[in-house]
């Protein structure tokens, strides 16, 4: 059974650090942007792929350590990445990680990781991320290209009406889901 408990972060209010330069580091550190592009990120490796610093280009508030990691980088830090091909380096992150109550992703070891960096959908302000508990990610990418087809553009309209909706409702708790479910009762997805 998969027991994660799935939470959006606010990156943008988070200090997130990634190790590593390299193709691994930039699919991580892209997937953050992407859904975050505020989000503040520091990026530590003795050397990084051009595509790496191409993409990174775009987002000045990324800063870029070329060097090797020291457990220093671990100060004031709110999540850290881990992507490199050295499971030492990695094994020892993760530890002192723990030792400071930090969250740890380690690439391609569940066994290593807090957290798992899911697959997402992304229409509007309607966001799903997808888990296969580490299982799986090629399915996770399946489903979330199935979802994208599915889910119309049009969904942006329904959310902001719903929202305006919600606005006006008075009563307690209860009467508000009962009246917003009655509302969204026969919402379905057209193609």
């Amino acid at each position: 059974m998969n027991e994660l408990f799935p939470i959006f972060l606010k990156l943008d209010r988070l200090n997130t650090l990634v190790v590593g330069g390299g193709n691994v580091a930039l699919e991580k550190a892209s997937a953050l942007l992407r859904n975050s592009p505020g989000a503040s990120l520091t990026l530590v490796a003795p050397m990084f792929r051009e595509d790496t610093l191409v993409y990174l280009k775009d987002f000045p508030q990324v800063i870029l350590c070329e060097r090797g990691f020291e457990f220093s980088d671990l100060e004031g830090r709110d999540l850290v990445i881990c992507a490199t091909d050295n499971r030492e380096l990695h094994v020892g992150i993760k530890k002192a990680c723990a030792e400071r109550h930090l969250l740890c992703n380690v690439a391609d070891t569940p066994e290593l990781c807090d957290f798992y960096l899911g697959s997402i959908v992304q229409k509007g302000d309607l966001k799903i991320a997808i888990s296969t508990n580490g299982k799986s990610p090629t399915l996770a990418k399946r489903i979330r290209a199935f979802l994208e087809d599915v889910i119309p553009e049009e969904i942006q309209e329904g959310l902001e009406g719903m929202e305006a909706v919600r606005k006006t409702l008075k009563g307690d708790f209860q009467a508000k889901i009962k009246a917003l479910n009655e509302l969204t009762k026969d919402l379905v997805f057209r193609k």
